[in-house]
């Protein structure tokens, strides 16, 4: 019986993951449902359905199968990123960034969430912070210097000359 239950399980998120791939988040919500409250003890389910939100911009409803996830395997860096980007679109900039230091404290060599955490510090007004996050980023991975002239969530630091001085701007 556990291992029926196992393989319908796994039968059910690899037609979730399968959806995703296909641009098809409405019917991996569906297929995730399906088995009920299965789904939410399962943390790849949980992310799978936080996922799906998220692509539909169903922020909000996002964080609870996201949060669950996160309680059932606490190291995954992919559940704590897709947390924080749920939170800043539904403007919690405090938990947004929380999320993704719980991320770094897991995996400090990942770029993407320095960078990260630099654009959500940004909005969050706190120069400092960001600035110290974006140059973490960029040593880690100077291919991310590319996109910060496209990124607003930079907009609050473009004068400041530290940041100019970071990026290499007016060089």
């Amino acid at each position: 019986m556990a291992q029926l239950f196992r393989e319908r399980l796994q039968r059910t998120r690899r037609e979730a993951e399968g959806y995703l791939e296909l641009g098809m988040p409405e019917h991996a919500i569906v297929s995730l449902q399906r088995q009920g409250k299965v789904i939410h003890g399962d943390a790849r389910g949980c992310y799978l359905l936080g996922e799906s939100l998220r692509e539909l911009r169903r922020f909000r409803e996002a964080i609870f199968p996201l949060r669950r996830s996160v309680e059932l395997i606490p190291d995954d860096i992919h559940v704590w990123m897709a947390l924080g980007w749920c939170y800043k679109r539904v403007g919690d900039m405090p938990k947004a960034i929380e999320a993704l230091e719980r991320a770094v404290d897991i995996e400090p060599g990942e770029a993407m969430l320095h960078y990260n955490l630099a654009c959500y510090w940004s909005l969050a007004s706190d120069r400092r912070q960001a600035l110290r996050y974006l140059a973490r980023a960029l040593s880690i991975d100077g291919n991310f210097r590319d996109f910060i002239a496209e990124e607003s969530d930079f907009d609050p630091l473009r004068q400041d000359p530290l940041f100019k001085n970071i990026v290499g701007v007016g060089e």
